[in-house]
């Protein structure tokens, strides 16, 4: 006979876990449907608005403005409102977002003007992009919250 004691002592049963491939592969889906997606609106503003050799790369600029602004409206609306599917946040936030707004473009851009002879040109471009998206991303959340607080009874 046991002790009542002994019986909490006892490795209970594990219940078997499915593999991480089965829980992680309709993320990795969707963030890479997302990102498809994203980034096919990328392309399509730079072809709609082509940079010249030596201009200033305001498709790439406004893309990033404009994605941050995004994201900061959706990171408020799936925190503070709707309690979303699980893989809303990878598909829209990392996806879809992620491939619309670029670093890697961004980067680029930086290198093309400074090996065109334009070093100040991409030191702005460097500068007013990151106080720009940063700012928008700011004013996304704060505008949000506002007019949700504005919206409750």
């Amino acid at each position: 006979m046991t002790a009542p004691e002994a019986e909490s002592l006892r490795a209970r049963p594990r219940t078997p876990r499915p593999p991480a491939w089965r829980t992680q592969a309709p993320v990795v889906a969707v963030v890479a449907l997302g990102g498809a997606i994203g980034a096919t609106g990328r392309y399509a503003l730079s072809l709609w608005w082509p940079t010249g050799p030596g201009g200033f790369p305001w498709a790439t600029f406004w893309t990033n403005v404009v994605g941050c602004a995004v994201i900061g409206v959706f990171m408020v609306v799936i925190t503070d409102v709707w309690a979303a599917h699980r893989l809303v946040r990878p598909f829209f936030g990392t996806g879809v977002l992620g491939g619309f707004t670029t670093f890697s473009t961004y980067a680029v851009d930086i290198q093309k003007l400074v090996d065109a002879g334009h070093p100040r040109s991409g030191l702005a471009y460097l500068a007013a992009t990151l106080l720009a998206a940063l700012s928008a991303v700011w004013l996304a959340v704060a505008a949000a919250r506002r007019v949700l607080k504005w919206r409750q009874p």
